[in-house]
């Protein structure tokens, strides 16, 4: 059997090659998964942008050896589904499906252990990173897994799950932090690239608590789009900045756009309660210094999942985030169009016109490198 796998250039990220190897037997312990789908968002684009700083490369190296030896290039993580193919773990079955974070490959082997929820990546290049990223949840524990439903309506949810349930997570999480800062959540939470698919979740949460008001800050072509998902309060483009009400707020930024950032920063001061660093949706951005109000800090949402889950108790954590997610993907058929691309060539052109930002925000993709 044969593996493709599409790798970034580490250098030049929109720069891609795809790299067909054979698989090899599995070694004691392994279990080889087959990645049946995976959404594809700016989010991936953050990941390789910062997979230096964040470790991102590290997931999933490239195997030593080839011409290069695999420095140039590297495997993104995304989040998707796969099936368990094959097994060399005694106590671990083929056929169990799983959701959590893979290369954009066809098949991807892993040294796992079984969990009470699933299975974990316990190779040892995975050792240094949060268990949120090596956990895979198998469908038959994962409280968030739409059970109920099946065939053609059950493809539609598992869908829309692997492109909206890391990002809505990641919004979730953000609004718990601001609601949690001393003196109270803030008068306004702005947010940056407004219409990305985290910060669209982060203004459903904010507007679902009532103690804020959700501002989008965005580009005059999405203007409307922002406007009609209901959920801002205001929308403001991003050379308008300076009409921001100065009233005490929270800055979260998806775009890694500095000088809109800084430009923020100036008039707010020290009226902003918090600032963070989300992503990078405007990855060729020029840096900029921001010079007023708080320093920029990044938000990590895998030290926010162990932090809730002490506070409220694995039981509870996992409650309010089905209850949260459930509803949300239930109306996201009003905002969001998903489309599917299959096989090598599809999956490559994909992300060639994600990192171009040549994707609408009202489009997911979701894709397989399985014909």
């Amino acid at each position: 059997m044969k593996n493709v796998v599409l790798e970034v250039n580490r250098a030049a990220n929109g720069t891609t090659r795809l790299v067909e190897s054979d698989l090899p037997p599995l070694g004691d312990g392994q279990v080889r998964l087959s990645v049946d789908r995976f959404a594809l968002t700016a989010n991936n684009i953050t990941y390789a942008a910062v997979g230096d700083m964040l470790g991102y490369w590290e997931f999933f190296p490239p195997a030593a050896g080839g011409a290069d030896g695999g420095a140039e290039w590297g495997r993104v993580p995304c989040i998707g589904w796969a099936d368990a193919v094959e097994s060399n773990h005694p106590d671990i079955a083929v056929g169990g499906r799983y959701f959590g974070w893979f290369p954009m490959a066809q098949f991807v082997d892993i040294t796992a252990s079984p969990t009470e929820s699933g299975i974990r990546d316990d190779g040892p290049h995975r050792q240094a990173h949060a268990p949120t990223y090596r956990n895979f949840v198998a469908s038959t524990s994962d409280p968030m897994y739409p059970a109920g439903a099946s065939g053609d309506e059950l493809t539609a949810l598992e869908d829309r799950h692997v492109l909206l349930r890391g990002l809505f997570l990641t919004g979730f999480l953000i609004d718990e932090f601001v609601a949690d800062l001393d003196g109270g959540a803030p008068e306004q939470v702005v947010l940056l690239s407004a219409s990305s698919k985290t910060a669209i979740a982060v203004a459903q949460r904010v507007k679902a608590r009532g103690l804020s008001r959700a501002v989008g800050v965005t580009s005059p072509g999405n203007v409307d789009f922002v406007r009609s998902l209901g959920w801002y309060d205001d929308v403001v483009t991003y050379d308008s900045v300076a009409t921001l009400p100065m009233v005490t707020a929270a800055v979260v930024d998806m775009s890694g756009a500095s000088e809109v950032v800084a430009a923020v920063h100036e008039p707010l001061g020290d009226l902003i309660a918090t600032s963070l660093i989300v992503g990078k949706s405007h990855h060729d951005a020029a840096p900029a210094m921001v010079a007023s109000g708080p320093a920029q800090e990044f938000f990590f949402a895998p030290t926010e999942v162990e932090r809730r889950t002490a506070q409220w108790g694995a039981d509870e954590y996992r409650r309010r985030c089905a209850e949260a997610i459930t509803a949300f993907v239930a109306e996201s058929p009003r905002w969001l169009t998903v489309e599917r691309r299959n096989g090598p060539a599809a999956v490559q052109g994909a992300w060639e016109q994600l990192f171009a930002n040549s994707i609408a925000p009202s489009t997911g993709l979701v894709v397989s490198l399985h014909d």
